[in-house]
């Protein structure tokens, strides 16, 4: 008979089909659990899969007596209430790098796009503007990759990639994260003093309590009227109202984003602007990605359900 798995967050049913092979599936759809199956069958649930940013706290937890692990699909964890799973004695896993190039990948081109207006050029073509040798400040020659100071908030593995693409670049790459590595980049010891230095903020840095809106007005009006924000951690990191005024103002010069605080909805006041560049929360979303992903997840659940530890835990749970 196989093992059970809670599906908690809503995934499409093609990313569920390898683990459908190893395990019977209870999928919620999304749907609070409680609404779709009987208290007797999530009485029995000891492994779960979810979303990392999907909120999991302690009452949720205590909705499986019996639970024993919690699997994130993914690198974040951050709706994981680690201090309840800790205490409840519940392994959390992830997917930690499985994803990494693929972020990396998706920060180069939401920067490159907002940098060189390729939005804007690409409407300049499909309006006749150019055929038309219509004239468009918009056009005006943007400064280039080399030489221009990129700044990485963070230094974990899609970081380090992000920092070794931006060098191909020819750029110079500076960073902050709470430690100093030994790295061929500058490194900065606030985030505060990188903002001041950097022209691009890459935002690739773990979403927690100790990040919520640290990229606030002061880190944004620091980066400058020629400066840009790019952000593929997550949307909490930035405090939205603060971009939407300094984007507005033009206290920077634009910004390229993978994530907001409350997805899918990026809120009016930011889609409305012209010098940003959206994505729909597509960083890891490559087919080598989910299968990395997949895999950590099978390795995860088949290690708890033969009693053994996590091959990817999270070490701070």
């Amino acid at each position: 008979m196989a093992d059970k798995v809670l599906i908690y967050s809503r995934f499409p049913k093609t990313m569920m089909a390898r683990f459908a092979e190893r395990f019977e599936l209870l999928d919620t759809g999304g749907k609070p659990a409680r609404e779709v199956f009987s208290a007797d069958e999530l009485g029995g649930i000891r492994a779960m899969l979810t979303a990392g940013g999907s909120p999991l706290g302690a009452e949720a937890m205590d909705l499986f007596p019996k639970l024993g692990a919690i699997v994130c699909y993914g690198t974040g964890y951050d709706g994981v209430d680690l201090q309840a799973a800790v205490a409840r004695n519940i392994a959390v896993g992830h997917s930690p790098g499985a994803n990494a190039a693929s972020v990396a990948d998706i920060a180069m081109t939401l920067m490159l796009a907002t940098t060189r207006r390729i939005l804007v050029a690409d409407q300049y073509v499909r309006s006749g503007d150019w055929a038309g040798s219509k004239q468009s400040p918009m056009m005006r020659p943007q400064a280039g990759m080399p030489g221009r100071r990129i700044g990485v908030y963070g230094m974990g593995e899609i970081s380090r990639k992000i920092a070794a693409r931006c060098a191909a670049f020819e750029s110079e790459v500076g960073y902050f994260s709470r430690t100093k590595y030994d790295l061929p980049y500058q490194y900065f010891p606030t985030l505060e003093a990188l903002a001041d230095w950097c022209s691009v903020l890459m935002i690739a840095v773990r979403a927690g309590a100790e990040t919520q809106h640290v990229v606030n007005a002061d880190i944004l009006k620091r980066l400058g009227e020629h400066g840009y924000v790019v952000n593929i951690s997550r949307g909490s990191v930035i405090d939205e109202k603060a971009l939407v005024a300094a984007l507005s103002d033009k206290t920077i010069a634009g910004a390229g984003l993978d994530v907001y605080e409350k997805e899918p909805h990026a809120p009016d006041a930011l889609t409305a602007l012209p010098n940003v560049v959206f994505a729909p929360h597509i960083g890891g979303h490559t087919l080598e990605s989910h299968v990395a992903m997949q895999n950590c997840v099978l390795a995860n659940l088949t290690a708890f359900f033969a009693g053994k530890p996590l091959p990817y835990g999270v070490k701070s749970a």
